[in-house]
């Protein structure tokens, strides 16, 4: 069974402000569905998503090199 998730869970998940998830769903960015009035996650869908973005960045040269 797929785990969803609230719009505050998401946002600790990917550790940003629901201020931003708000606006990456304005801008129809993330992957989510409404239920009623608030909007929900599909885990898997928000993991691919993630996937996806950070593939895009290191094919763009935008990959971001971590300090050890």
């Amino acid at each position: 069974m797929a785990t969803v998730m609230t719009l505050e869970e998401v946002a600790d998940y990917l550790r940003v402000h629901p201020s931003t998830i708000y606006r990456l769903l304005k801008k129809k960015q993330l992957p989510a569905f409404k239920v009623g009035s608030d909007w929900r996650f599909n885990l898997e869908s928000i993991d691919k998503w993630r996937a996806e973005a950070e593939q895009s960045r290191k094919i763009s040269g935008y990959a971001v090199k971590h300090k050890n």
